[in-house]
């Protein structure tokens, strides 16, 4: 996942307890089963939880804004600012925060990077009401972005623990258990509004204290700090020369991208587009989550269906079905009928859950057939494989902070096209516009037959 070389070393196995790790040896078969494999596996229920509760952390934005009425004084546009600003700190922090795991330990910055969650809760849960001004609520809305750290560092952190043959699962798990935080937070926003009304907008944060108490003691309490993780230096240097890296950052922007602005923007754009069937927060509501919830699930189904047919293959194909389900969005909304509407809202969510999966499974892919490329020439399958490695982790690092910031786009994309026509059609084609680019980009780069194609991508 990172730019993190994994330790090995050749001494006796020996652990201590949580936090005192002296040797970690995954790829030893005798050390994994006698010692690693529940190490790891408390390591990463930990971590799950913790990145759960950062992800829900940084989609809070999502549900607040369902909460500021008129009497806030914000207009469309503004509220689809407050919902991008998120996304943009969260998409720089990504990479400080995967260097962050070698640096300081995977525990050690587990519990920092949890505790940071308060900097944004408790103003959050103390300032917001009416009367706020809309500079205090941007600035607020801007510090929820270190929660969309905490998927890289976490990330980062639990690709230390497991053998290679068990990182897949070990990371969808891992990743799909944070996807969930943006479905959790608008059920907790669906309950406050059906429990409290849209007037106390102040306890959706409040809800997310004790819990980001809970992480950091948690992460104290049971996590572990890896002996001999360092940054491989140079990696990113590396692999930011590599045309694979801003290849892969521009599919990985239309996955991750998309679903995770469109969980941001989905209950304003309800609201705007369909507002006599949704006059009330709490109407919206109840389906926002719904689209965040079925892309988090069936991310792991898309790194299966790579491992199947081949991550490019998946990847293209997915960036068709996107591309038509954004057409049918805006079909739905020049036509005013909400099923259609819906129905390809959720297809949109399905498919950018199914590209991050694939997505991710293409970039090992790539460097994997390069690596056996390399070696044919060299004889040095080492150290090919080894380079490999390096690549494929700096990538992944880059990759997930450039896809990111496809939030911020979405985002950006709505409010624009709301503040010029009143409508989110622009918007859409937009999408549509971009889908179609990812798709040919796709096949020309990694599908198209020739010399320079890449195996089994």
């Amino acid at each position: 996942m990172s730019t993190l070389a994994s330790p090995t070393t050749l001494a006796p196995a020996a652990t201590g307890r949580a936090g005192r790790i002296t040797e970690w040896r995954p790829e030893d078969p005798e050390f994994w089963a006698t010692t690693g494999a529940p190490v790891a596996r408390r390591n990463l229920y930990v971590s799950i939880f913790a990145e759960h509760v950062g992800f829900s952390v940084w989609s809070l934005w999502s549900v607040m804004v369902l909460f500021l009425g008129p009497e806030y004084g914000i207009d469309p546009a503004g509220k689809f600012l407050l919902t991008a600003v998120p996304a943009a700190l969260g998409a720089v922090l990504r990479l400080p925060y995967t260097l962050a795991v070698a640096r300081f330990g995977g525990r050690n910055w587990t519990i920092v990077s949890a505790l940071l969650l308060l900097v944004p809760a408790v103003p959050m849960a103390v300032l917001i009401e009416p009367g706020v001004s809309y500079a205090t609520l941007m600035v607020l809305g801007c510090l929820t972005g270190v929660g969309g750290g905490n998927f890289a560092s976490s990330m980062a952190n639990i690709n230390l623990f497991f053998p290679d043959r068990l990182k897949g699962r070990a990371l969808g798990l891992n990743a799909g258990g944070g996807n969930l935080g943006v479905p959790a937070v608008q059920l907790v926003g669906l309950a406050v509004l059906a429990t409290a009304g849209a007037a106390y907008p102040r306890l959706v944060p409040a809800v997310y204290l004790p819990l980001i108490v809970v992480a950091a003691l948690a992460a104290a309490r049971w996590l572990d700090n890896v002996p001999g993780a360092r940054n491989e230096p140079g990696a990113l240097r590396a692999a930011a020369r590599d045309p694979h890296t801003w290849v892969m950052s521009l599919l990985y922007i239309g996955t991750f991208g998309s679903f995770i602005g469109f969980g941001f923007a989905f209950g304003q754009v309800l609201q705007l587009q369909f507002h006599d069937r949704f006059p009330t927060p709490v109407d919206a509501a109840w389906l926002t989550f719904l689209g965040p919830l079925i892309g988090s699930l069936i991310r792991p189904f898309g790194g299966q269906l790579a491992d199947r047919l081949g991550g490019a293959r998946v990847t293209f194909w997915n960036f068709v079905a996107m591309a038509a389900g954004a057409g049918l969005v805006l079909f739905a909304a020049r036509d005013r009928s909400f099923p259609l509407y819906l129905a390809g809202f959720l297809a949109l969510f399905v498919f950018s859950g199914i590209g991050n999966g694939s997505t991710y499974k293409m970039i090992p892919a790539i460097f994997r057939a390069r690596a056996a490329a390399e070696a044919e020439l060299t004889g040095d399958r080492e150290a090919a494989e080894r380079r490999a490695r390096r690549l494929s982790g700096a990538l992944i690092g880059i990759a997930g902070a450039v896809g990111a910031s496809g939030g911020v786009l979405v985002n950006v994309a709505f409010r624009q096209s709301f503040l010029t026509a009143g409508t989110a059609d622009a918007a859409y084609l937009a999408f549509i516009a971009w889908y179609a680019l990812c798709f040919l980009v796709t096949w020309v780069v990694y599908l198209r037959p020739g010399p320079r194609k890449l195996a089994g991508v």
